[in-house]
């Protein structure tokens, strides 16, 4: 076996064999995608519950009009005009319940499908690493989100690679939580599920996309979708989740709240994740105060 490769055997290992699931409840909101001159400061924050915002997106791909593929070159392409590294500092020291991630992939980069490809494991991985570090220590970030939702890769290849670089940059103390963030699609789950059979352990939340869901979907069928990813993402922290833009799922004013009460009484409410500050702006963020105010008290 070569030195890097039992390099990497061995932090597995020591990963693997530490890693205890993050148990405090927690509010998490993606931020920044739609360049809706949104700031932290504009959204609120309940000081009794941990708060996660999530910028979105780093991706691996070259700006301009016609982006291509970096092998793990990872680029910011959030609003970093409103959501600076000074910023970030800001929100940190001003709310001490606060901690900020970056979310890598996403759907897609000037209207092109963000197709998650790697021209071999070790190169990616190397890259990505290398280029995500700086941007981690650049902003003061505290953890990273995987949302690819495309891929030219085998769910074995993906799953090598997103778990190696998650492994490293934990071991590294580049980050200190990890999250994913599959939804209900055979392709999708199909590289989720291989990342999650060989590195559960290295990650903190599950961010399920439960607004992938039709739009009629009701209490029920939510709760019943729940337990089904709880199954799937055994052992898991998995969050529920509500939009606040024109997608799917159950919405909060058709009963989200309502599931989520269901699920605090069985003690599987873990936290709430909200796809984003960009589209709650516009209405002063009301969901996102009673969603914080449920999970305090669930706390």
């Amino acid at each position: 076996m070569s030195n890097w490769k039992l390099f990497l055997a061995l932090i597995i290992l020591h990963a693997h064999s530490t890693h205890i699931f993050t148990q405090a409840i927690v509010f998490r909101e993606y931020i920044g995608a739609n360049f809706a001159n949104v700031r932290f400061s504009d959204v609120p924050i309940n000081p009794n519950i941990q708060v996660h915002f999530i910028l979105s997106f780093a991706i691996d791909f070259t700006s301009g009009s016609s982006p291509k593929p970096t092998n793990g070159k990872f680029n910011v392409f959030w609003d970093s005009g409103n959501l600076s590294p000074s910023q970030v500092l800001a929100i940190k020291r001003q709310h001490s319940n606060v901690k900020v991630a970056l979310s890598i992939g996403g759907d897609s980069v000037n209207n092109k499908a963000v197709n998650f490809t790697a021209f071999s494991v070790d190169s990616w991985v190397s890259n990505a690493v290398s280029s995500l570090t700086s941007v981690i220590k650049q902003y003061n970030l505290d953890g990273i989100d995987i949302d690819y939702e495309h891929f030219h890769a085998t769910p074995d290849i993906f799953a090598q690679c997103i778990g190696l670089l998650v492994t490293i940059l934990k071991n590294n103390r580049v980050i200190s939580f990890a999250s994913i963030a599959p939804y209900d699609d055979g392709d999708v789950q199909r590289h989720y599920l291989a990342l999650w059979r060989s590195y559960a352990r290295v990650f903190d939340y599950v961010n399920f996309q439960f607004y992938a869901y039709d739009r009629g979907t009701t209490v029920a069928q939510f709760l019943s979708y729940f337990n089904t990813q709880l199954a799937n993402y055994n052992g898991g922290n998995v969050l529920v989740s509500f939009s606040t833009d024109s997608s799917g799922g159950l919405k909060p004013e058709n009963g989200f709240f309502t599931a989520c009460e269901t699920l605090r009484r069985q003690q599987k409410l873990k936290g709430i994740f909200v796809w984003s500050a960009d589209d709650s702006k516009a209405s002063g963020f009301r969901y996102e105060r009673q969603a914080q105010t449920l999970l305090a008290k669930a706390n």
